[in-house]
C-alpha cells in the first residue's frame, strides 16, 4: 500500500468513526424528544443551529485546514464532537421544556461546529491523497462519500439501539468514548503536514473561488435544501399521520439512508469518464439534475389527486430521489475538487461545503413551515422548484478548468 493510500484509508476510517456517532445523535435527539411528546417543528427546530453553524464551520475549516494541516482539524473536529456529546449528557430531567430545549440547541450548535469541521478536513485529504487522476479522483470521492452516507444510515440503527439499551445520558458517554478512540487514531497515524499550504489573507481571497467552485456552491444550496425540504420533516410527519410507528419510520430513514450511500459509492459506474475529468462529468450533473427535479413534481400530483396507498407511493417515490440524489450529490463532490484549486482545496471544499449547510439550513427551515402551511404537497412543491433552480444553474457550469494564472488573478 503507497503512502496515498495509507493516508486515504486511515482518514476514511476516521470519518466513519465520526459518521457513525453523529448519525446515532440525531436519532437520539430525534427520538428522545418525541417520547417526550415536542411537536415535528419543534424537532426540526432542534437542528437549526446545528445546521447554521455548520456554514461558519466550513468557512473557516477550510482556511483552517489550509493555514495549519489536516491533521490539526481533524483533531479540533472530533475533540468538539465529544464536547458537545458530554455537554448534552448534562441535561436534567428536571429542566422546564424552554432550557431543556435551549440546551440541546446550543450543544447541536457545538456538533454542528465539529461535523463541518471533520468533513472539510476529510474532504480535503482526498484531494491531497488522490493527486491529479481523474479517474483515482472520482473513485475515491464517490466511496468515500457513499461509505459515509452508509455509516450515517448503520448510524440511526446504533442510535436508538443505545437509547433504548443504555438510556439518553449513557448512550451519549458511550459514543463519546468512541470518539475518543478515533481521535487517537488520528493523532497516531495521519502525517502532521497532510494539506497544508499558504492560506488566503483577507476575506476578499477567500470567497474570490473560480467560476466552477462558485456556480456548483449555489446549485449545491438547491441540491440539498430540495431534499430536506420533505425529508426532515415532512416525510417522518406524513408517515407517523399515515399509521407508520417511529420505530417503522426511523428504520425507513436509516434503510433510505444506507441504500442511499451504497448508490453514491457506485456512481463511477454510472457515469462515463473524460480524458480532462470534465466534459462528460458536467452533462452528467446537468441531466441528473433535470431527472431529479421530475420526481417531487409527479409526486405533488399524486398528492394533490390522493392516489390510494399513498403512503406506499410516497415511499416508492422516495426511493427513486434517493437514487437520483445519490448520483447527483455524487458527481457534484467530484466536480467541486476537479475545479478547486491543488494550493488551497481546503478552502475550495471548505466554501463549497458551507453551501451544502446553507442548503441543508432553509431545507430544515421550510420542511416544518411548508408541511404546516400545506402538507406534504406544499414540501414536494417546494421540492421541485429547488431542483429546478439547481438545474439552471448545471447549465452554466464550466467545462474546463480554470489556469493557475487566472485563479490567481481572481484571488487578487
Amino acid at each position: 500500500m503507497n503512502t496515498g493510500t495509507r493516508n486515504y484509508a486511515v482518514v476514511t476510517a476516521a470519518y466513519w468513526g465520526f459518521t457513525l456517532s453523529d448519525g446515532a445523535l440525531r436519532m437520539l435527539v430525534l427520538l428522545h424528544f418525541y417520547r417526550l411528546g415536542y411537536s415535528p417543528f419543534t424537532l426540526a427546530f432542534l437542528f437549526l443551529l446545528y445546521e447554521a453553524m455548520g456554514i461558519v464551520a466550513n468557512l473557516i475549516g477550510g482556511w483552517l485546514a489550509t493555514r495549519y494541516g489536516i491533521k490539526r482539524m481533524l483533531t479540533v473536529g472530533l475533540f468538539t464532537e465529544i464536547v458537545g456529546f458530554l455537554l448534552m449528557s448534562a441535561l436534567s430531567p428536571g429542566w422546564s421544556a424552554a432550557l431543556s430545549v435551549a440546551w440541546v440547541v446550543a450543544a447541536q450548535g457545538i456538533c454542528g461546529v465539529a461535523k463541518d469541521l471533520t468533513k472539510t478536513a476529510s474532504k480535503s485529504a482526498i484531494k491531497a491523497t488522490a493527486g491529479d487522476a481523474s479517474g483515482q479522483l472520482f473513485k475515491w470521492v464517490a466511496f468515500f462519500t457513499g461509505s459515509k452516507n452508509a455509516m450515517k444510515g448503520v448510524g440511526f440503527f446504533l442510535g436508538g439501539l443505545l437509547l433504548q439499551a443504555l438510556g439518553f445520558q449513557a448512550a451519549l458517554w458511550v459514543m463519546a468514548g468512541l470518539l475518543t478512540l478515533v481521535l487517537l487514531g488520528v493523532a497516531s497515524f495521519v502525517p502532521p503536514l497532510m494539506g497544508k499550504a499558504k492560506a488566503s489573507k483577507s476575506a476578499k481571497e477567500l470567497f474570490a473561488k473560480n467560476q466552477g467552485i462558485n456556480l456548483l456552491a449555489a446549485a449545491r444550496v438547491a441540491l440539498f435544501g430540495a431534499r430536506d425540504v420533505w425529508f426532515v420533516v415532512g416525510v417522518p410527519v406524513f408517515l407517523y399521520a399515515s399509521g407508520w410507528t417511529f420505530t417503522m419510520v426511523s428504520g425507513f430513514v436509516a434503510l433510505w439512508t444506507i441504500g442511499y450511500g451504497v448508490v453514491q459509492a457506485a456512481a463511477p459506474a454510472l457515469i462515463r469518464r473524460s480524458e480532462d475529468g470534465l466534459s462528460t462529468e458536467v452533462p452528467a450533473a446537468r441531466l441528473w439534475s433535470a431527472l431529479l427535479a421530475i420526481v417531487p413534481m409527479v409526486l405533488a400530483v399524486l398528492v394533490a389527486f390522493k392516489v390510494p396507498h399513498l403512503e406506499w407511493v410516497v415511499v416508492a417515490g422516495l426511493g427513486v430521489f434517493g437514487f437520483a440524489f445519490a448520483v447527483n450529490s455524487s458527481v457534484h463532490s467530484y466536480l467541486v475538487l476537479a475545479y478547486a484549486g491543488s494550493e488551497k482545496a481546503a478552502e475550495d471544499v471548505g466554501f463549497y461545503y458551507a453551501a451544502n449547510a446553507l442548503g441543508r439550513f432553509l431545507g430544515t427551515l421550510m420542511s416544518g413551515l411548508l408541511y404546516q402551511w400545506g402538507g406534504l404537497m406544499f414540501a414536494l412543491v417546494g421540492s421541485a422548484v429547488m431542483l429546478t433552480i439547481c438545474w439552471l444553474v448545471s447549465l452554466a457550469l464550466p467545462l474546463t478548468r480554470a489556469l493557475p494564472s487566472t485563479a490567481a488573478q481572481a484571488q487578487a
